[in-house]
C-alpha cells in the first residue's frame, strides 16, 4: 500500500465525520469556506506544516498556536475539530482530511472538480466553453476548474476529472503518432 493511499485511508473517517456534523448543523458551505481558508494558510506556510507535523512538539503548544491563529477566522466548531486532531495525533493529516472533506462535499452538491493543464493561459470565454462541455460529459450541475499552465504541452490542454483524462494537447497527439509509427 502506498503512503498516499494510507494517508487517504486514515483521513477518510475524519472527513466523513466532519461532513456528517456539518450536515446536521446545516453549515456545509461555511465549513467548506473555513477549511479552504485553513488549507490556503497551510499551503502558504511551510513552517506551520512542519510545526504541526513534528511529533516532538508538545500537544499543548500545537493547540495554543491553532487557537491563536484561527480563533477569529473560523468558527468554534472547526477549532474544536482541529484540537481533536491534535489530541489524536492526526493533525499532520489535516491537508488530506480537508481534501477528502471537499471531495465528499462536492459529491453531495453535485459539483465536479476538473483539473485543467493548459499550454497557455485560458481566457474567460474558453473557460466557460470548457465548463459547459464538462457539464455535458459529467451530467453535473456545477463544474469548478483547477487550472495550471504547463508549457510542456506545446499547445492544447489536458483535463482530468476524477480518474478520467482527456488529452487534447499537442504533445499528447505527437506521442500517439509516435506510438502508432513505432508499432507499424
Amino acid at each position: 500500500m502506498s503512503n498516499q493511499s494510507l494517508r487517504e485511508k486514515i483521513a477518510l473517517p475524519y472527513a466523513e465525520a466532519l461532513i456528517n456534523l456539518s450536515q446536521k448543523s446545516d453549515s456545509l458551505s461555511e465549513v467548506s469556506k473555513n477549511l479552504s481558508l485553513i488549507s490556503k494558510i497551510l499551503s502558504e506556510s511551510q513552517e506551520l506544516k512542519v510545526f504541526l507535523s513534528n511529533p516532538l512538539i508538545n500537544i499543548g503548544a500545537k493547540k495554543e498556536v491553532l487557537k491563536q491563529l484561527f480563533q477569529d477566522q473560523v468558527n468554534d466548531f472547526i477549532i474544536n475539530f482541529l484540537l481533536v486532531l491534535v489530541d489524536r495525533r492526526r493533525i499532520s493529516f489535516l491537508n488530506v482530511i480537508i481534501a477528502k472533506y471537499l471531495e465528499l462535499n462536492y459529491r453531495l452538491e453535485s459539483i465536479t472538480i476538473a483539473e485543467v493543464s493548459s499550454a497557455i493561459e485560458l481566457n474567460q470565454e474558453q473557460k466557460e466553453s470548457l465548463v459547459k462541455k464538462i457539464k455535458v460529459i459529467t451530467q453535473t450541475n456545477e463544474v469548478r476548474l483547477l487550472i495550471n499552465n504547463n508549457p510542456d504541452l506545446i499547445g492544447g490542454f489536458i483535463v482530468k476529472i476524477g480518474s478520467k483524462i482527456i488529452d487534447a494537447s499537442l504533445s499528447g497527439k505527437l506521442k500517439r503518432i509516435s506510438l502508432y509509427l513505432n508499432t507499424n
